[in-house]
């Protein structure tokens, strides 16, 4: 006995060191293996990361296992990837590993995990599949070795397919694909037993059918490996919660696929009406009250190939049907449902629905519909009637939806419409034939986007063969009242495709205020911390964007346009929205006691929205507008001290806030002002103050702006003015220079100053001229400014002023004796001798009187300083004398 252990013992410990060293021993000849089986099988590029063999995953078959496989394909789909997955797992029995290298390996188990299976047919009817060297139909591999894949068993877990076929416009997606089989491939008949579940999408000309609905099928198969026929034996699908049952075969042929399915619900409960809705809308409908049937029962016969797909007719009926939910207090009732599915030719495009009845009641609201849908896969044929009247609040309270916004109103309709989808896409609206009314009244809307909620009152439309008038639309919301009419020209081609809506509407209003439309965007934080940006109504930060979807023109008149502080009147003109750019046209307004007419265009598509203006403003009260308007108090701050009125021509662009106000030191453009008629109020203003306290022999109430002209130009935040003249009560002045919107500014004034109004007090220096000649000399005083508006610099140049007029005395005076001199010449010549005067000092005293030029010239600029600079303190002097 002891030596019977012992004989055990070895032989077990032999076995288990086998097991151990196998892996080491066989998995370069099986990653050899692998890599050959591919290179003779498989037309593309082929690579994984790892091959791991093991004894003990599954024992007692050997595991090996692929990861991180992909495959690339060649040319003509060079580069794409047609499948990649995390791992494939092959299992085997163990002796299969001491198989010979020409001896093919039976494969029993096969397992793919988290794999994306990308599928593509191109415009010509190529695939991406087709990449097998040699026929891979076969159970086995050439006698040459490689892999022999009699499974019994296989998996795909956690898996995804994409099926892409352009030839056919068709698009199928697969997701969250789960699916096993169990089966012996080894034999020539057998049973194979499945079990799937999967999210699947469909769409084919751009219609989309599913969307991510969720299947379930356990079916049992019957296989005939050798005719490559699969016939269902007992089985039961379930797409969303509707049960269906099939019977039936399918053909695997050499050149075609064939099949004979029939199908039917296993019972006539209404609730498999309620089973066809994406479970996130039907909720629990096991509690769900129901009268009446529901049934789905059809088939699907015949070829399937590049020509021909199988004929079917799939029939949904249901009548006197209702439900109730068990938490709501109304219920759908009088359900009646008479559809067809059907193909009676094999031709995809013979396709088409027909919708004999879809009747149904809320209360005392019935909705009527029938129509029928043809030529599914080309140019869809559509011919609709719609009867009835719903009130919309109704069917929160019948039908459990979570929606955003509460729904609202009574929706009346009587419509029939008939039109193919190339019109619509083609814009082709004379081959839309519609007519019939429908009539919206007392509805509400309400959102994050909008500050104030959305009344309509009625909104009434007809329905003509290519277009649809709005006969009356009245609606208010916050202060805007808006009444509406006009002519939507592509209603269809805006409801089923992504067309933009055009039309051409007439817009009337007693008060709208821009700023009920206005939205903020406020900053949060995330869970992250990162900041976030959400959209809720406010009047802080406001963000006003055009829609995209419009393209339309509308003429407008509105009694009165609220715009921040701003109050327009008597507002008309047309604006034409398209491309998220609104163009505005001849927009009159009157405004500040005048008019204003603009042209331009704003456009938010940019992500900084911008703008070009014309603006033409007549008459407009000075000292209100340039109070208002931000604007124009940056072009001239200083003319907040005028009374009176202005016309001016304004050009401009540049960037715009979220509130579609400008960015100021974006601007550019110009302007040209014309002052119709002001008077100046020096107080308003620290500039005006301060020149008036400056320049004490002017004062600047007597600044006469009659017929002012001035032209400016700005641009980066600086505005230049052109040279302007104005008058003082007699004194001439030019002024020109720059400043900011910062407020910064830099100008110079040229006075040209009588030296009349100087009079006694620059002494005798002036009294030598003439009177006419006092009254004809002026002296330029200049003046520079600089600092800011709110805290200006003046600086008079009184030395230069003194310097101009001393010389300009001496000048004249030298002129005169000039002329005296000729005088006297003159005389001599002619033999005439002058009188003497019998009150002339002797020829020595004239020496000592008479006044030498320098001192001349410094006697006339003490003069002159004492005129302009001292002038009160000689009033002062005088008075106290």
């Amino acid at each position: 006995m002891k030596k019977f252990l012992k004989i055990f013992g070895i032989i077990l410990g032999v076995i288990l060191l086998l097991l151990f060293l196998a892996p080491f021993l066989f998995e370069k000849q099986l990653k050899d293996l692998v890599q050959d089986t591919i290179n003779k099988n498989v037309n593309a590029q082929v690579a994984f990361a790892d091959i791991d063999l093991s004894i003990f995953r599954n024992f007692p078959d050997a595991t090996l296992g692929i990861e991180n496989i992909s495959v690339i394909n060649n040319a003509p789909f060079e580069g794409d990837t047609l499948a990649i997955s995390d791992e494939v797992i092959l299992q085997m029995s163990i002796k299969e590993l001491f198989k010979g290298g020409d001896e093919p390996k039976k494969i029993d188990v096969l397992k793919i995990r988290n794999t994306l299976l990308n599928i593509k047919v191109d415009s010509l009817g190529n695939n991406n599949y087709d990449i097998a060297i040699e026929d891979t139909l076969s159970t086995t591999t050439s006698s040459g070795g490689g892999f022999s894949f009699d499974v019994e068993h296989y998996e795909i877990t956690n898996s995804r397919v994409n099926y892409d076929d352009r030839a056919a416009n068709m698009r199928l997606v697969v997701e969250d694909l789960n699916h096993e089989g169990t089966g012996d491939f080894s034999a020539k008949t057998s049973t194979l037993s499945t079990y799937s579940t999967a999210l699947v999408s469909f769409e084919m000309d751009s219609i989309n059918y599913l969307n991510r609905n969720k299947l379930q099928l356990d079916a049992d198969f019957e296989m005939d490996l050798e005719r490559m026929r699969y016939t269902f034996l007992e089985n039961e699908a379930l797409i969303n919660q509707l049960p269906l049952t099939f019977d039936g075969y399918v053909q695997v042929n050499e050149d075609n696929n064939e099949m004979d399915l029939q199908f039917k619900t296993p019972t006539s409960s209404f609730k498999n009406f309620l089973a066809v809705i994406p479970e996130e809308y039907s909720k629990n409908i096991e509690n769900v009250k129901t009268s009446g049937d529901f049934v789905v029962d059809g088939f699907i016969r015949g070829i399937v190939d590049e020509t021909y797909i199988p004929k079917m007719q799939i029939n949904i009926a249901s009548n006197n049907a209702s439900f109730k939910y068990p938490d709501l207090p109304k219920a759908v009732e009088d359900i009646t449902i008479a559809a067809v599915v059907m193909n009676e030719t094999g031709i995809a495009e013979d396709t088409y629905v027909n919708i004999d009845k879809l009747n149904f009641r809320i209360d005392r609201d019935a909705f009527r519909a029938n129509g029928s849908i043809r030529n599914l896969t080309e140019n869809m044929l559509v011919n609709m009637a719609l009867q009835g009247t719903i009130n919309l609040a109704n069917i929160t309270q019948a039908y459990p939806l979570e929606l955003e916004q509460d729904l609202n109103g009574i929706v009346t309709a009587d419509v029939t419409t008939s039109f193919d989808m190339n019109s619509v896409e083609n814009e082709q609206y004379q081959n839309v034939k519609s007519s019939g009314t429908a009539i919206i009244r007392d509805f509400k809307y309400s959102s994050p986007e909008i500050p104030n909620e959305i009344k309509v009152a009625t909104a009434q439309m007809k329905f003509n063969p290519a277009t649809v008038t709005l006969e009356d639309f009245v609606a208010t919301t916050g202060q805007t009242d808006l009444a509406v009419n006009g002519t939507i020209q592509n209603l269809m081609g805006y409801l089923f495709t992504d067309q933009k809506l055009k039309g051409n509407f007439n817009v009337r209003s007693n008060t709208f205020s821009v700023n009920d439309f206005m939205v903020k965007e406020a900053e949060t934080t995330a869970e992250d911390g990162k900041a976030e940006t959400t959209t809720v109504a406010a009047s802080e930060k406001e963000a006003i964007k055009i829609p995209s979807f419009l393209d339309a023109n509308l003429d407008f008149v509105a009694n009165r346009v609220l715009y921040d502080n701003l109050v327009l009147e008597n507002t008309t003109g047309n604006l034409r929205i398209v491309d998220e750019t609104a163009t505005l046209s001849n927009v009159s307004s009157n405004i500040f006691g005048g008019n204003i007419l603009l042209n331009g265009t704003v456009s938010t598509k940019q992500t900084v929205p911008n703008f070009t203006m014309q603006l033409n403003l007549k008459s407009i009260d000075i000292a209100k507008s340039f109070n208002d308007m931000e604007l124009l108090r940056n072009l001239a701050p200083i003319a907040q001290a005028l009374q009176g009125q202005l016309t001016t021509d304004i050009d401009l662009r540049g960037n715009l806030n979220d509130d579609l106000t400008p960015q100021l030191q974006t601007l550019a453009g110009n302007a040209l002002a014309e002052i119709l008629g002001a008077r100046v109020n020096p107080g308003q203003t620290p500039l005006l103050a301060k020149l008036n306290e400056s320049l004490n022999f002017i004062d600047l109430n007597d600044l006469n702006l009659k017929d002012l002209k001035t032209k400016l130009t700005f641009n980066n935040g600086q505005v230049e003015v052109q040279p302007f003249d104005f008058n003082i009560k007699g004194i001439k002045g030019k002024a020109s220079g720059s400043h900011g919107f910062d407020m910064n500014m830099n100008y110079q004034v040229a006075l040209d100053i009588p030296a009349k109004y100087l009079g006694s007090q620059i002494g005798t220096t002036l009294a030598r001229l003439s009177a006419q000649e006092q009254g004809n000399m002026t002296v330029a005083l200049p003046v520079s400014i600089s600092g800011s508006f709110s805290n200006p610099n003046v600086n008079l140049n009184v030395q230069q002023a003194v310097n101009n007029l001393t010389q300009s005395i001496i000048d004249t005076q030298k002129d005169q004796l000039k002329e005296k001199g000729r005088d006297v010449l003159s005389d001599i010549i002619s033999g005439r001798q002058q009188k003497k005067d019998t009150t002339a000092t002797t020829p020595g005293d004239s020496t000592a009187t008479k006044p030498k030029p320098n001192d001349a010239v410094k006697e006339t600029a003490r003069d002159i300083l004492g005129g302009i600079l001292g002038s009160k303190k000689k009033k002062d002097t005088t008075n106290q004398q």
